[in-house]
């Protein structure tokens, strides 16, 4: 059964993907540029990760989804399994949000020009200026129920496991006092890790769950680090229990 898997991938699934890959660029592009980034940074995104998955005929489940309040914004944190991360959320968490980049990536050609057009977040640590600029940009943006996703491991796992988490989407929150909606995602990892990346992906299903939102509660360091914790423990409570635990992760 397997070996007829990769067969499929590699006859039906890679030319498809191909294309609708091809296409969802060129309409983020466009889009964006005959204006509203917002749906357009978003929408295409959206449905080509359902396809994608739906061609890889993953199933997937998603849980915890009647607790999100349908106009306010959030920053969601996510573990951050693999590769099929991105289409699980893109397509299954339903909601409008931007993703938290490097600034490098803005001079990517094309990718840069989408990014920026799109609104997605780049976040600028080079001097309070460049930091002040960033959180700026993000409060402009994260309103209207528009929100951001974030894996504050700032890696992929080697093992499954979750590494640490890092303070910058906890430290945005805290300065637009938004929510942070903790997410777990299970078995991203088993279908193509890290290390088989461009391989053949294994069939396995995948979960998401939306925990509870934790809504700030003052403002400043004590903050952040409480809801940084508080997360961490919740993605980590629904993880499968082969992957419990923190395991350290080499390049953090």
């Amino acid at each position: 059964m397997k070996y007829l898997y990769r067969l499929y991938q590699l006859l039906v699934v890679l030319p498809i993907a191909l294309v609708l890959t091809i296409l969802m660029v060129a309409a983020v592009v466009l889009g964006c540029m005959l204006g509203n980034g917002h749906y357009w940074g978003y929408a295409p995104g959206h449905w080509w990760s359902r396809a994608i998955l739906k061609l890889f005929l993953i199933p997937v489940k998603v849980e915890g989804q009647a607790q999100l309040e349908k106009e306010q914004s959030y920053v969601f944190v996510a573990n951050h399994q693999g590769a099929f991360d991105i289409f699980l959320i893109y397509g299954y968490l339903n909601r409008n949000f931007k993703w938290m980049m490097k600034y490098q990536l803005r001079n990517i050609p094309l990718v840069g020009y989408a990014c920026e057009k799109s609104h997605q977040i780049f976040v600028d640590k080079r001097g309070p200026k460049k930091i002040k600029a960033s959180y700026d940009a993000a409060r402009n943006t994260l309103k209207d129920g528009i929100s951001l996703t974030v894996f504050p491991e700032g890696a992929r796992t080697f093992t499954g496991h979750m590494g640490i988490f890092r303070r910058g989407a906890f430290a945005l929150a805290d300065e637009l006092q938004l929510p942070v909606v903790p997410l777990t995602i299970n078995g991203s990892f088993n279908i193509m890790p890290r290390m088989r990346d461009w391989h053949f992906a294994n069939w396995h299903p995948l979960t998401l769950t939306i925990h509870q939102p934790i809504y700030p509660v003052g403002r400043g360091d004590e903050n952040v680090s409480a809801s940084l914790h508080q997360a961490y423990d919740s993605v980590m409570s629904a993880l499968v229990p082969e992957y419990q635990g923190y395991v350290e992760n080499p390049d953090q």
